[in-house]
């Protein structure tokens, strides 16, 4: 009998499940909160910042997430997606941009650092939120 092998391919899709997060992209601003333990303490730590990169390989999709913290200083942090320490994403605002990685982002500094926002018409507002209605009723998800 011969041993059934996984190939690198079966291994990325074998946990994959509908995290249930909003649709966000590159350039947009995103609050995470990450679950921390701390001794016997758990308690939950928000992160809000730019998307300036994502990797989507199955069960190791990962998203680069930069903000400027005090004194100027900035902060990358790489969030697994499909990471239980992951309780929450909520998108805060739309960005406008025109590239797949936004690594240019760290040569800049001030106000040149920020990524424009997209304006959207009220159409677009509602059928991105009659999207969003649609995604967490499916009957799937139960």
């Amino acid at each position: 009998m011969k041993a059934k092998k996984l190939t690198k391919e079966t291994i990325l899709n074998v946990a994959l499940y509908d995290r249930k997060f909003p649709d966000f992209r590159v350039g947009d601003c995103v609050k995470i909160g990450q679950r921390v333990s701390e001794g016997d303490k758990e308690r939950i730590q928000y992160f809000e910042g730019d998307v300036i990169g994502m990797h989507n390989n199955g069960i190791a999709s990962t998203f680069t997430v930069r903000r400027i913290g005090a004194n100027s200083v900035s902060v990358e942090r790489i969030f697994p997606y499909y990471s239980p320490l992951i309780t929450e994403i909520t998108l805060v605002r739309k960005g406008d941009v025109r590239r797949a990685k936004l690594y240019y982002m760290r040569n800049r500094v001030g106000k040149a650092a920020r990524v424009s926002e997209m304006v959207m018409t009220s159409e677009q507002r509602a059928r991105a939120a009659e999207g969003a209605e649609v995604k967490t009723n499916s009957p799937e998800a139960a």
